[in-house]
């Protein structure tokens, strides 16, 4: 018998042996990474704000599947320069102090995180041309106090009609607010923004990117117009970007225009938290009260009774407790 390769043929050697040494446990440890901040995110890039510099910059392999959003607090190696074609790397991401989430659905299980450490949820909403959409003011108020963030409802066109109709609907719950008109004075929105972080979101044509533009004159962003057939708008922006306001004096981020809020990871009892009034009325609640209407034996129902609740502001958290299983569309 003989050997099927001789020792001309390239299959006759062995092959190089795996090396056995084991992989070293170490990581790096990046002591010469510096802190930026992520300002918008484009298929998988970064943009950061390092020491004032616009750097590019990708994540670093470790991270994994750990998202990075706008808004982010990161720790970066790398071409910090800020010259073009210099790219860095995203190594770790600080823990964040807020985070707005929402689902696509309410039966979607995916969370997704649309910005962090922001403090105010602005949510703007035009008074006409298109109309207000109370289901989408609720739902986002719900993401606002399930995120631990101030809220704040910024009515535009107030040219167009009277804000006190929708108004009344969110006194009882002390929301704060400001009414804005076209070419109109800014100085009460500017006092809301100042010295914070707030992230605006609204649905398409309410405004908001015009209201971003005065705001910031050099943002440019771009704005639509309300198609007169559907009464909706345009999507214009199309993805969050956080902006600085004038005189280092706090920061906006503007969103792209929605049109559903899914809130599957609010739980009732997270929402009860946010009005620290009606909770301490919730302690003798049978185990698994959510606290809606139709619960028997709730506390809010017996604080309504007894004098202890203001029977409006329970009925307009019910309202909000209720936008977590209605459409918002």
């Amino acid at each position: 018998m003989t050997n099927r390769y001789s020792v001309e043929d390239q299959e006759h050697y062995e092959r190089p042996r795996r090396r056995t040494r084991p992989r070293t446990k170490d990581r790096p440890t990046y002591d010469d990474a510096v802190e930026g901040v992520v300002v918008t995110v484009d298929r998988g890039r970064y943009t950061l704000l390092v020491d004032g510099r616009k750097v590019m910059a990708m994540k670093a392999r470790p991270l994994g599947r750990k998202g990075v959003v706008v808004g982010d607090r990161v720790r970066v190696v790398g071409d910090v320069s800020g010259d073009d074609g210099a790219l860095s790397r995203i190594v770790e991401v600080n823990e964040r102090v807020t985070t707005l989430r929402r689902t696509a659905d309410d039966d979607d299980p995916v969370e997704r995180i649309i910005v962090a450490n922001a403090e105010q949820l602005v949510v703007v909403t035009a008074l006409a041309d298109p109309e207000p959409q109370p289901r989408l003011i609720d739902r986002a108020l719900v993401a606002a106090y399930d995120a631990g963030m101030q809220p704040l409802l910024c009515l535009t066109k107030a040219d167009l009609a009277d804000p006190e109709t929708l108004l009344g609907t969110y006194r009882s719950l002390g929301v704060p607010w400001v009414v804005t008109s076209r070419g109109g004075d800014l100085t009460a929105v500017r006092e809301r923004l100042a010295e914070r972080t707030s992230v605006l979101v609204g649905s398409s044509g309410v405004g908001k990117s015009t209201l971003v533009n005065a705001l910031v004159p050099e943002a440019h962003r771009d704005v639509g117009i309300v198609n007169a057939v559907t009464g909706r708008g345009r999507h214009t922006s199309t993805s969050a970007y956080m902006l600085p306001l004038p005189d280092d004096d706090g920061w906006i981020i503007d969103t792209p225009g929605i049109r559903s809020f899914g809130l599957a990871h609010v739980r009732p009892e997270n929402l009860i938290e946010a009005f620290p009034d009606l909770d301490e009325m919730t302690e003798d609640c049978p185990r698994g009260c959510t606290h809606g209407e139709d619960e028997p034996e709730c506390g809010l129902d017996v604080a309504v009774t007894e004098g202890q609740a203001d029977p409006e502001r329970v009925e307009s958290f019910r309202r909000l407790l209720a936008a977590r299983s209605v459409p918002d569309y």
